[in-house]
């Protein structure tokens, strides 16, 4: 859910016309550190009505700061401008599954695979990306748990935010069906690896000294 946000309307450039549900929104989306969102994963994240989410993000397109495409939103450069990082305490996260992934993965190929996706209790909400690495994360169907899926090179983390529920069993059930359809991923993709090796010829003998 959204929190109430105290947000320094003085960064706020003059002619930016937002209102604070406009702006308590950005700041979750910048929080989040979202680049790509889906309207109905924002919606369970925020608990706004459809119609109030979307006159928000009807405004926000007209001012630049989002973008509307097939994956669901886009978020522009403008949103850097804004500065709406709200200054309460941010809710804090709850490690649950640290791991590897195989070194021979392609991991950008796991990613597209895995974005977009519901299965489970959960409901894909976006993806941030920053230096460090790439995050997906979703959002329980009740809007009561956060679980992302943290990419840095091999190494793999899932974790929750409780946003409305405490509920660890299925904060713990959900990252166990994310990690499930990541292993399966996995598998499927050295089996495709491995059936284009058997399907290349390897013709030695033939070296031709110079």
């Amino acid at each position: 859910m959204i929190p109430v946000l105290n947000v320094n309307w003085e960064s706020i450039p003059a002619d930016y016309s937002l209102s604070e549900r406009d702006a308590d929104v950005l700041a979750l989306i910048e929080t989040e550190e979202l680049t790509v969102f889906t309207f109905d994963g924002l919606k369970r994240r925020t608990g706004l009505h459809s119609e109030t989410l979307s006159r928000i993000l009807s405004h926000l397109e007209q001012e630049g700061i989002v973008k509307k495409d097939h994956e669901g939103y886009r978020v522009t450069p403008k949103i850097t401008e804004l500065k709406l990082r709200p200054t309460h305490k941010e809710t804090p996260t709850t490690p649950l599954i640290q791991t590897f992934l195989p070194s021979d993965l392609m991991t950008q190929q796991l990613i597209l695979s895995l974005k977009g996706k519901w299965f489970g209790m959960l409901r894909w909400l976006g993806i941030s990306e920053n230096n460090q690495g790439v995050t997906l994360k979703w959002i329980t169907e009740d809007g009561a748990i956060q679980i992302a899926a943290n990419i840095q090179g091999t190494a793999l983390n899932i974790e929750a935010k409780f946003l409305t529920s405490n509920n660890v069993n299925m904060a713990l059930k959900a990252s166990y069906q994310l990690m499930s359809l990541i292993g399966k991923l996995c598998i499927s993709s050295q089996s495709s690896r491995h059936a284009i090796a058997r399907n290349v010829g390897y013709y030695g003998g033939f070296f031709m000294p110079a």
